[in-house]
């Protein structure tokens, strides 16, 4: 089992940047990070495996995600955030190697954060 420990959520204004962090317990080739709105359904924001990072459309241009090995830990950047942004952010990861890149990488994850919240005012 990996232990997942995100950090670095916060409130901030509408266009402002934030950055998240997620530290693992051990290497995981495969981590993303998802949100939850209040009163809507858990959705993939970003993904990244050992070739390939893939991001949902809502976010694509304006978030960054990455991962320092050598730390086990995944980050995420996010600027020009809007309101719609607003949720709690999950850390998610597996041992796929591939899963990113392959399949529905929404479907991947084995191991979960606790979450953190990001919240953008108008």
């Amino acid at each position: 089992q990996v232990q997942l420990v995100e950090s670095g959520g916060g409130s901030v204004q509408a266009g402002g940047s934030l950055r998240l962090a997620c530290t693992a317990s051990r290497y995981t080739a495969y981590m993303a990070w998802f949100r939850q709105a209040p009163g809507k359904e858990r959705e993939g924001v970003a993904c990244i495996d050992t070739i390939a990072t893939k991001y949902a459309d809502s976010v694509n241009g304006r978030f960054t995600i990455s991962k320092d090995n050598a730390m086990n830990t995944l980050y995420l950047h996010m600027d020009t955030l809007k309101p719609d942004d607003t949720g709690m952010y999950y850390c998610a990861g597996s041992r796929g190697v591939y899963d990113c890149y392959i399949g529905d990488w929404e479907r991947a994850p084995t191991y979960w954060g606790q979450g953190t919240q990001v919240t953008v005012s108008s």
